[in-house]
């Protein structure tokens, strides 16, 4: 596959000295092959497997650009059979992929931080289990932070995700870490639902941990459960969209300000819950999976 693609590189690499006005001979003599070979291929007909690898190629370059490169093999998978009404196999576009060198953007390890002494704790009801029959039965909530060269301040993220469809309901961007970053989010939250009463898991995170907010999950009639002190895999759903979000918009890119980057956050939760799709929800974004979930109903 690899002499193949080398060898239209080359083909190629004619077509284009040619048409500026050099002799065919001499590009070959450079190049390193016979004129004859060059024709032959030139008049031939084109097996049905190699238009197809023509065509995936083209896909994938264009998808690899599109999506700025946060797809894998799965991921492009998804999206070129989901866009394309085809049934290629995952094996197929990992092999093509490799022959061009495309890859997505690695996750980054997470940095642990300081904890702080909590007002009072809840046991983790939730205990690991991240399936959900329905919508609005079980919510998962956190905060994280970003920051970018030459701008002391940070910009925190808070939002809730709903364990049924993966989607995101509610979120809330602040340059402070605080009680009311937390708080307005989760009354957004019970506004756009108001009937909803999930198991609200959460870390023991200082806004979680108060007495204010035990007040809200009780007004709400809301179950609360929070993960085992140390342990972020009790809320890894959770941990693991963070580390998807900043692997594809955010490592590796330059913001000017955290003002555009702030903006970029919010055109990519947007994108997450419209038009990424998720392998365990039938290839279909979130949203678009809670949509077609309730027409069944």
């Amino acid at each position: 596959m690899l002499s193949k693609v080398r060898q239209e590189a080359e083909y190629k690499t004619v077509d284009f000295f040619k048409d500026k006005g050099y002799a065919v001979t001499k590009i070959c003599e450079v190049l390193n092959i016979s004129r004859s070979a060059y024709y032959k291929h030139k008049n031939r007909v084109k097996p049905k497997k190699e238009k197809q690898d023509e065509l995936l190629c083209s896909l994938i370059n264009e998808y690899h650009s599109t999506f700025d490169g946060i797809l894998g093999y799965r991921r492009m998978t998804m999206f070129i059979n989901k866009l394309n009404h085809k049934s290629f196999s995952e094996g197929y576009i990992h092999r093509l992929m490799k022959v061009f060198g495309i890859t997505s953007r690695i996750r980054r390890k997470k940095v642990n931080r300081k904890r702080t002494k909590p007002e009072y704790t809840k046991e983790n009801i939730l205990s690991r289990d991240f399936t959900a029959k329905t919508p609005n039965e079980k919510w998962l909530t956190d905060v994280t932070e970003f920051s970018i060269p030459g701008d002391s301040r940070k910009l925190y993220l808070s939002l809730i995700m709903d364990l049924y469809d993966n989607s995101i309901i509610e979120f809330k961007l602040s340059f402070k870490n605080n009680n009311h970053l937390v708080f307005s989010m989760f009354d957004k939250a019970i506004q756009k639902y108001p009937d909803a009463k999930p198991i609200f898991h959460s870390d023991r995170g200082f806004q979680y941990t108060g007495n204010i907010f035990k007040g809200k999950i009780e007004e709400a009639g809301m179950t609360q459960s929070m993960s085992r002190v140390g342990k972020c895999i009790d809320n890894g759903p959770m941990e693991g969209f963070f580390g998807t979000l900043k692997a594809e918009m955010f490592y590796g890119k330059k913001f000017r300000t955290l003002e555009e980057l702030r903006g970029k956050i919010v055109e990519y939760i947007i994108f997450y819950n419209e038009k990424r799709f998720q392998k365990r929800l039938r290839c279909m974004a979130p949203l678009e999976y809670r949509n077609h979930a309730s027409k069944c109903a």
